[in-house]
């Protein structure tokens, strides 16, 4: 199947944590939408494999996704190297978006970091002939970069996306990790959910809604019409 929009994230609930609410959105309005798991997530202090392909599902499942699937890479050990970007690579040509989203650099997440390299690169790697790369060549038109949770700098968006009527649809996609954000977390339970949340209510407040999700792309964003501006 195709995807005009394919968002890759290093581990589940990465996408969700990032930019749910546009996931959401843009399910519910018809577009295109595929989330990619680079990895399975584990070992986590209290998760199993078993365990986070219950919540990716539940996850999926608030938000409208059809679109989910898993890769193969392992948690604590991305590496960007050729053999990465062509499984990347191979994935682009698969689904054929029009746009694809990345985790926002600089992050302190080793594997966030080598994740947003080696999906920078496949994009470009997906586009070439005379390889040995699955499926037809294809190049996306752009890439944005969506905000994890291991900044190591405050954002300074290109623009912000009003998710406010889908917003819940994103807490709801959240509250499914409950291995990652609640158990055993003692005070802390579901600390990472509402710092997402205030997060959201600032950026909604920048653009005059209630919660917004900020998104950067290091290329010119165009308008086909002035009344896209908030």
């Amino acid at each position: 199947m195709s995807a005009e929009l394919l968002i890759f994230a290093p581990h589940p609930d990465d996408a969700e944590l990032g930019m749910g609410g546009a996931i959401a959105r843009w399910v519910a309005r018809g577009k295109g939408v595929a989330v990619v798991d680079m990895s399975d997530g584990e070992p986590t202090p209290h998760g199993s494999p078993q365990v986070r392909r219950g919540e990716v599902a539940a996850a999926s499942e608030a938000l409208g996704l059809a679109q989910r699937q898993q890769l193969d890479f392992v948690n604590r050990l991305f590496r960007h190297d050729v053999e990465s970007r062509h499984k990347v690579a191979a994935v682009i040509r698969h689904y054929r978006p029009r746009v694809v989203f990345a985790p926002f650099l600089p992050d302190a997440h080793p594997d966030h970091v080598a994740a947003t390299q080696i999906i920078r690169d496949a994009c470009f790697d997906a586009k070439l002939t005379r390889t040995d790369i699955p499926g037809e060549p294809h190049h996306p038109q752009k890439v944005v970069y969506y905000y994890c949770t291991h900044l190591m700098v405050h954002p300074q968006p290109t623009f912000v996306l009003d998710v406010s009527d889908v917003y819940e649809q994103k807490a709801a996609a959240l509250q499914a990790y409950q291995s990652q954000f609640y158990i055993n977390r003692g005070a802390d339970a579901g600390r990472v959910p509402e710092i997402i949340r205030v997060r959201d209510r600032y950026f909604g407040s920048r653009i005059g809604v209630q919660y917004g999700e900020p998104f950067f792309t290091h290329e010119l964003v165009g308008l086909a019409d002035i009344g896209a501006l908030l």
